[in-house]
């Protein structure tokens, strides 16, 4: 199976942008403390400070999505609902970095984000949602429609066809 894989690397990959994050925007504080110039009248010292101020909080961010999808991998299951909305607010962001670095780093920032994008899209489509919440119901354990019951595998009850209209 690919879906273990996909979340380590995914995980090894976002504690990666964590620690990369944080360093960029520290080192960019530093050299805006020490140049001491302002931009638009702000103070120098407030800039560098927020550059600080908000790698550490986006490294914090990644880090968190990191330790996600190391959840993931670890439990070899879906991210339960707030996982889910921060992968999907990481992929949310990588989409949006992506399009601005074209221009503004270049090509190989987009590609990398791409790539990210892609790991954390992946790690929702091979896990399916719904296999995980059947699996816990079940006496068996397995993804529904492997059971001795049978059934879809879309968690619906199979419902019979109506009756034919008679016509006399």
């Amino acid at each position: 199976m690919v879906r273990r894989p996909v979340a380590w690397v995914t995980a090894i990959v976002l504690f990666a942008e964590a620690v990369g994050i944080a360093w960029v925007n520290w080192f960019m504080g530093v050299v805006v403390d020490r140049q001491d110039m302002s931009l638009a009248g702000l103070d120098s010292d407030v800039m560098s400070t927020s550059s600080k101020v908000a790698g550490l909080l986006f490294g914090l961010y990644f880090a968190l999505c990191g330790l996600t999808a190391l959840r993931v991998a670890l439990r070899d299951r879906a991210p339960a609902s707030l996982g889910r909305i921060l992968l999907i607010s990481a992929a949310v962001v990588h989409a949006l970095l992506g399009a601005f670095t074209v221009g503004l780093v270049g090509w190989g920032a987009f590609a990398f984000m791409m790539v990210v994008l892609g790991l954390i899209v992946l790690i929702f489509m091979t896990y399916d949602r719904r296999e995980a919440a059947l699996s816990d119901a079940e006496p068996g354990g397995g993804p529904a429609g492997h059971g001795p019951a049978g059934g879809d595998g879309g968690g619906a009850p199979v419902v019979p066809p109506p009756p034919a209209p008679s016509t006399s």
